[in-house]
């Protein structure tokens, strides 16, 4: 799936609303620690990562590329 973004990029917290994995960014801390994210193959804890296009992340077996 391909997440289209409008700025340079969007945190990991930002990403999990847009794409209705989460309704707030309160939820994205207990969302993180609950479910295993991948963004490029590496573990992402931070709810503050930043992605950027061509970053692909992995959610609950779902794929998804950021693109602009």
């Amino acid at each position: 799936m391909l997440l289209k973004i409008n700025t340079e990029h969007i945190t990991l917290s930002q990403f999990l609303k847009l794409v209705g994995l989460i309704g707030t960014g309160g939820q994205a801390k207990d969302f993180i620690a609950q479910n295993p994210i991948l963004v490029n193959g590496l573990v992402a804890e931070q709810r503050g990562k930043k992605l950027f296009p061509g970053d692909v992340v992995q959610v609950n077996k779902k794929v998804f590329t950021v693109t602009r």
